[in-house]
């Protein structure tokens, strides 16, 4: 990841509902969840979670897809592990040893597994 990107990915995370959208779709996993789904568990208003979920978009933070009339967002788990990746890249000096390693998020989900919301 390209430092410009970081700064993207960071800017769009440091506001505290885009964050709350970021880790519910990062809790949904890779099927991501409805758009009306986020908006009823986070309480928020569907035009201001449009500008969110936008935001989110441009940063490549996450996806969006069409199923019937919804739509449906899902984080994106390989942008999410470059920035942790690139935030931790010279972690300790590059001593390894001496850090604890980040882990990469690999999202599975027993099957039949449900999002609350």
């Amino acid at each position: 990841m390209k430092k410009q990107e970081a700064l993207a990915a960071l800017a769009a995370l440091a506001q505290d509902n885009r964050l709350d959208v970021f880790r519910l779709l990062v809790q949904a996993g890779p099927e991501g969840i409805a758009a009306g789904a986020v908006a009823v568990a986070l309480d928020l208003a569907p035009n201001t979670l449009t500008f969110h979920f936008d935001r989110l978009r441009l940063a490549d933070l996450v996806t969006v897809r069409r199923e019937g009339r919804s739509m449906i967002y899902a984080a994106r788990f390989e942008t999410m592990n470059d920035l942790l990746g690139f935030l931790t890249e010279n972690c300790c000096g590059g001593a390894l040893e001496k850090c604890k390693p980040a882990s990469a998020c690999k999202p599975v989900r027993p099957k039949g597994a449900k999002v609350t919301v």
